[in-house]
């Protein structure tokens, strides 16, 4: 055969085209023009043995820097958090193995009875009503959320901290681009949302009032003056958390949050240079029939035993386009799983301890680096795991410098933020040693 990877034999080819009415495959093709038709085969290298394959995989692979033989200090929005090995054993099991939700949802008991779970522990970590299935990520979460609070409220303005992640507000403006909803930023104000600004933005027209704690900086809001705000107004208030970060602070349930929302990549999944990721989407049971999404719920089968049933789709696809919520078309079930595992496995004393960990060490880092002549802290507000540092070099250089030493350093914020030049995003997990932070330190003295 021609191609080797191809299982049909000769045989099942003249079957088929015999039933299909063709008398060759390229006849099959006859609707192509032909001008436009590939004439020659395609330029690659000759075939590999898979022994050669996976060599050459593995000489590819080892150009990357990994977080197993690096330790990594760059956050902003993927997290290098521990994983238990239980974790990816439960979520590779072939009952488990799947990146959909399954059609004949019913059926799949096993998978929606980790969504009715996972919505459960969602529940309980933000303290809010009702959690779905899961979303994209957390800037499709964000987005949506923004969307459901201005239609639920028919208004029309959404007022945005600045010290939301850059990536998730160009994702919203993109989402709403077609929607009429006006978005405007408010400024940060030493790391933290302007609250003078943000009370002379809000107004009788603004549907919701968006910020992240901690924020895209690290730096803890004062999220009571904030509710106060927005609720003064009628609008609708969106915190968008790091579910590690519940652990210690408080969740948005306790400064009366509509609608929460995150990134749940943290949640034992790795980083994956960036996705999949899932986001958690949790709001006040006001919102239970305007979520985007599905929400599995718990029922009983004919012989009256639990049985998990697909309750509630506000898709287009499930239901009449015109009572249609959200057209998004999947969650990360998958990835889901992995959180439900994850949050079981750690529990509510084992993500306290994790919490904890994060903020201590990322203050001992703090500290002992504003001790080193020419790098000072950006901001002097709280926070949590991450936090900005003026450098007398540029990020990239100080980077590079890291990187000889086997340490991913921080994110350059001065890419999404101009006036922010030489200004580093720190970040410190549980996973980051006393060896490795005050490794990271001595290469930092050493910066001429």
């Amino acid at each position: 055969m021609q191609f080797p990877y191809i299982p049909h034999t000769d045989e099942d080819v003249r079957e088929m085209l015999g039933r299909s009415g063709a008398r060759s495959i390229d006849e099959l093709f006859n609707d192509i023009p032909e001008n436009i038709r590939l004439k020659k085969l395609l330029d690659l290298p000759k075939a590999l043995s898979e022994l050669e394959l996976r060599a050459e995989l593995y000489n590819i692979a080892s150009e990357n820097k990994n977080s197993t033989d690096n330790a990594v200090f760059l956050g902003a929005g993927s997290y290098d958090h521990y994983i238990p090995s239980v974790v990816n054993h439960i979520a590779g099991r072939a009952e488990f193995y799947t990146a959909y939700t399954p059609y004949q949802a019913e059926f799949s008991q096993g998978v929606l009875q980790v969504f009715f779970e996972y919505q459960t522990m969602i529940c309980r970590l933000t303290g809010m009503d009702v959690s779905n299935a899961s979303m994209y990520d957390g800037a499709s979460a964000l987005a949506e959320s923004i969307l459901m609070a201005c239609n639920t409220g028919s208004r029309k303005k959404a007022i945005i901290s600045r010290g939301i992640h850059p990536e998730y507000i160009s994702t919203s403006r993109t989402y709403l681009k077609n929607t009429g909803i006006e978005i405007i930023e408010v400024d940060i104000k030493n790391g933290i949302t302007d609250i003078v600004m943000l009370g002379a933005l809000v107004d009788e027209n603004t549907g919701c009032v968006v910020f992240s704690n901690p924020n895209f900086f690290g730096c803890i809001e004062d999220v009571f003056e904030i509710e106060k705000i927005c609720h003064s107004k009628g609008a609708y208030l969106i915190a968008s958390v790091d579910p590690i970060s519940l652990g210690l602070l408080v969740p948005p349930s306790e400064y009366n949050a509509d609608i929460a929302v995150g990134e749940g990549q943290p949640l034992g999944n790795d980083m994956s240079f960036g996705g999949p990721y899932l986001g958690f989407f949790a709001a006040k049971k006001d919102f239970l029939r305007k979520m985007p999404g599905r929400i599995i719920g718990l029922s009983a089968d004919k012989d009256g035993l639990p049985a998990c049933t697909l309750t509630l789709q506000t898709r287009e696809q499930h239901i009449r386009r015109e009572k249609a919520t959200s057209n998004i078309c999947s969650n990360e079930a998958l990835c889901a799983l992995k959180a439900a595992v994850y949050l079981s496995v750690v529990g509510k004393e084992g993500l306290t301890e994790i919490a904890r960990q994060c903020a201590q060490k990322a203050h001992y880092l703090k500290e002992q680096i504003i001790k080193i002549s020419g790098f000072k802290e950006k901001f002097t507000s709280p926070f949590f795991k991450e936090f900005a540092i003026e450098c007398k070099k540029s990020v990239k250089e100080i980077n590079e410098e890291l990187l000889k030493k086997n340490i991913i350093g921080g994110y350059d914020l001065g890419r999404a933020y101009p006036e922010m030049k030489n200004t580093m995003l720190l970040c410190v997990t549980e996973k980051r040693t006393e060896e490795e932070i005050d490794r990271f330190v001595n290469v930092l003295k050493k910066v001429k």
